[in-house]
């Protein structure tokens, strides 16, 4: 389980992240909402210790991660899926997998887990990552981080761009590795995609979750929506 408490945070001396308190269970999806600047993520990037949480504390399964620096956060298994993907462009979809592999000394049995949710990777393993598709590219961007084995995978937006196909193959695998227990946090913004594989949603304002709903107790025309996205 990974906790986020009363987390202070952002850039010198802009404060972006204000007593933000966020839980995500395993075997759940936590999606988080909320309109552009909102601090959505500023909050993952807290997480992954790329921005240094100044209050209040991060944790996973008990143990706080918010001292750790950057480098060492996917080591204790929190994947992560920034928004615009950052692969490494010239490095073939192999190569690309490889480093995730890398990263926490896993091997061939992972990459042919990972392969198998992911075939149109298989075929496409020696080519060049930047020639790929961006529904493929992202599809790459999640493989990466599930080399890992992580116990929390955290997605900025990962439908943001595609076709309703790969929107619909995204949002098939987030539910396939909720079925193995990861804890997943999702950013979105498209109230559909949240609420077809949401458990719970957290609303982010200003910098804190100033509410979170059951996905279950939400219709795409809940008042929630409007008051905190604004669709």
């Amino acid at each position: 389980m990974l906790r986020l408490d009363g987390v202070d945070g952002g850039y010198g001396d802009v404060q972006v992240l204000r007593g933000l308190s966020l839980t995500a269970r395993g075997g759940e999806v936590t999606c988080v909402m909320g309109r552009n600047g909102a601090g959505k993520t500023t909050m993952l990037r807290a997480i992954m210790g790329q921005v240094r949480a100044t209050a209040g504390q991060i944790l996973l399964d008990g143990q706080p991660i918010h001292h750790l620096p950057a480098h060492e956060v996917p080591r204790r298994g929190i994947g992560y899926v920034p928004q615009g993907r950052r692969l490494f462009g010239p490095l073939s979809v192999a190569e690309n997998i490889d480093i995730g592999l890398m990263t926490r000394g896993r091997g061939a049995a992972t990459r042919d887990r990972v392969l198998d949710l992911f075939p149109r990777l298989r075929e496409r393993l020696g080519q060049r990552s930047s020639t790929l598709s961006g529904g493929e590219q992202q599809m790459l961007a999640i493989a990466r981080a599930l080399c890992l084995e992580p116990a929390v995978l955290l997605l900025d937006e990962p439908t943001e761009g595609l076709q309703p196909s790969m929107i619909g193959l995204i949002r098939d695998t987030v539910v396939a590795l909720k079925a193995t227990g990861v804890a997943i946090v999702l950013v979105e913004q498209r109230v559909d995609a949240v609420l077809a594989v949401a458990d719970r949603v957290a609303f982010v304002t200003g910098g804190t979750v100033a509410e979170t709903c059951a996905a279950a107790d939400l219709r795409a025309d809940s008042p929630q929506f409007a008051r905190h996205v604004g669709v």
